[in-house]
């Protein structure tokens, strides 16, 4: 589904007088459909950055993303056009991160659904469907139909993954999806996860405990930071 290629990212700091700042180098691996590929490193090695470039929120600095779509056909998203990657986020890749961006006077129940119902889902299936995976991640039927800008952090981050699961997309990112949740949440998260990968769907994380990284992962990315003239 993905083979990425040499994929590199610099920062340009124009604010330190165009001082370049590298974030990772060189990474390079092939991913399959029901696969999880685990990104491990320390701090400060650019494993969220990475997210961003496969999801293109930023833009490679080198390097290759062959993605293959559900219809057969295999692009560069490196490359892609913004309209191609705007399509491709809609329909087939989904990304968790670690803060959600909260839309204002829309209802939690609303939030969730409408992703799906931009998938091509009817309403009322989007409906059912939202209401099974928030009473599976135990948020209060009380909250359903309020917006998620009043709910606490742990509350927000359920949000944001049932957002980005709930039409189960082909190839999933997810950055550190556990890290505001309490024990009983992240199981229950985990467990979503661990479906969705046997029904299919392709997986690129982070998680901040390596135990649970490596239980889930089927090949494990090993990133360290990078310093000016080569690898630390």
């Amino acid at each position: 589904m993905m083979r990425c290629e040499g994929l590199s990212k610099t920062f340009l700091m124009h604010t330190r007088g165009g001082t370049r700042i590298p974030a990772f180098n060189d990474v390079s691996f092939r991913l399959s459909g029901g696969e999880f590929l685990g990104i491990n490193g320390p701090s400060g090695a650019g494993k969220s950055s990475l997210l961003k470039c496969l999801y293109r929120t930023y833009l490679p600095s080198r390097g290759a993303i062959w993605y293959t779509d559900a219809a057969s056909q295999t692009r560069d998203l490196a490359a892609a056009d913004e309209h191609a990657i705007l399509r491709l986020r809609r329909h087939e890749i989904g990304y968790i991160s670690q803060f959600f961006p909260v839309i204002p006077r829309v209802s939690a129940l609303d939030t969730i659904a409408d992703s799906m119902v931009a998938r091509g889902f009817a309403r009322e299936t989007s409906l059912l469907r939202a209401r099974e995976l928030l009473d599976r991640l135990a948020i209060p039927r009380s909250l359903w139909g309020l917006s998620p800008s009043t709910f606490s952090g742990g509350e927000k981050q359920r949000i944001n993954i049932i957002h980005a699961i709930i039409a189960r997309p082909r190839l999933l990112l997810l950055d550190e999806p556990t890290a505001s949740l309490d024990a009983v949440a992240a199981r229950d998260v985990v467990s979503l996860i661990k479906e969705l990968k046997g029904e299919g769907t392709a997986m690129i994380g982070i998680f901040h405990d390596r135990a649970l990284l490596m239980s889930l992962s089927d090949q494990v990315v090993e990133m360290a930071p990078v310093r000016v003239g080569g690898v630390a």
